[in-house]
């Protein structure tokens, strides 16, 4: 991972130093169904608990990628802080957690449909994730530090966009590099394009989805917009799902790099997947297209399984990927009156409409 303007260039090689990561700690149910949810009444579904986090999510998988020095910068509730320390040191992250003294850890469920595609849909709420702020930074997060990833879930509250820039200024001054995956079409709309591409001035790499890369630009094609972006930001990987990735710079597509083939089961963080592995391989001294094409390879191990994380030892052990709901899944996803339910055998968890 180089410098601003050089990514990729003459000046390209490994970085000896560590990858940190700022961004959001999660808990996820995932909720795999198949067909439309039943508005009304019951949809059976297999539900399981997962540690999640867009944030947590890449550190991991850079981790898995063979990056040695991973650290990861978040945020969570007395809730479940000890577990989600936990899954992270087991996955190879160092994680320095603040604990809020008041929100809970976020929740995001997941509802999967599991027909060919495997698409998702996320139900969130942020709790402790999003509530980062530039006291939980210190300057001494950045020794021996070789890249910074941002979540852009940091940008979508105040506090945690101030730490964001508290950040971004702090890697520009040491001369570390910093990457961001703007995380949410959804968010992004909320957001607005000029505040986020006013942000984006700062960057080094940005690693958008198609969609993304589409509602930044307002470009119908993904080449064009990934092109586009990369005016304003050295280097742009636009990751593109089954299609692949494109690799731009300088207002132009350098590569197109296709999907590893693979039968998804589930596309929740396949996306983050992408990210740790491509910035673990820049780190490592690859190019970005190749750093690109184990970006595609760590996407398609990811939709394999349920949940957003890679396997870690442990999980390999017991065979399995993570904690059920209750005793087993026969479970239900239901709504009535302006709430969605998710229920398993042993508990159920419930999202009130405002």
């Amino acid at each position: 991972m180089t410098g601003r303007g050089v990514a990729g260039g003459a000046d390209a090689g490994r970085r000896d130093g560590a990858l940190l990561v700022v961004g959001d700690v999660v808990t996820d149910v995932v909720a795999r169904h198949r067909g439309p949810l039943a508005a009304g009444t019951d949809t059976a579904a297999a539900i399981r608990t997962l540690p999640g986090g867009a944030g947590a999510n890449v550190a991991c998988w850079a981790a898995h990628a063979g990056c040695a020095d991973v650290r990861l910068l978040g945020r969570v509730g007395a809730d479940a802080a000890a577990w989600h320390e936990r899954e992270l040191v087991v996955a190879g992250v160092q994680p320095r957690l603040v604990v809020d003294p008041e929100a809970t850890t976020g929740t995001v469920i997941c509802l999967v449909d599991t027909g060919a595609a495997a698409e998702r849909t996320f139900l969130t709420d942020s709790g402790a994730s999003l509530r980062l702020e530039p006291a939980d930074w210190s300057d001494a997060l950045l020794d021996g530090v070789a890249g910074l990833h941002l979540s852009g879930y940091l940008l979508f509250t105040e506090p945690s966009r101030a730490l964001a820039r508290v950040a971004l200024a702090a890697a520009r001054a040491r001369g570390v590099p910093v990457s961001l995956d703007p995380a949410s079409a959804g968010f992004l709309a909320q957001l607005g394009v000029d505040r986020f591409l006013a942000f984006a001035e700062g960057l080094d790499v940005l690693l958008p989805s198609r969609d993304e890369a589409c509602l930044l630009t307002g470009l119908a094609k993904p080449a064009d917009a990934a092109a586009e972006l990369s005016r304003h930001v050295p280097l742009v990987v636009a990751k593109a799902g089954a299609d692949g990735a494109l690799v731009a710079r300088s207002g132009a597509v350098l590569a197109r790099v296709a999907a590893a083939p693979t039968t998804p089961r589930d596309t929740t963080g396949a996306g983050d997947a992408f990210t740790g592995a491509f910035l673990a391989a820049l780190l490592a001294g690859a190019d970005p297209e190749e750093a690109a094409a184990q970006g595609c390879r760590a996407g398609g191990e990811a939709v394999r399984r349920v949940g957003g994380r890679p396997p870690h030892r442990e999980q390999e052990r017991r065979g399995e990927a993570g904690h059920r709901v209750g005793r087993g899944e026969r479970t239900a996803v239901s709504g009535r009156g302006g709430a969605a339910t998710v229920s398993g055998d042993g508990g159920s968890a419930t999202l009130q409409a405002p």
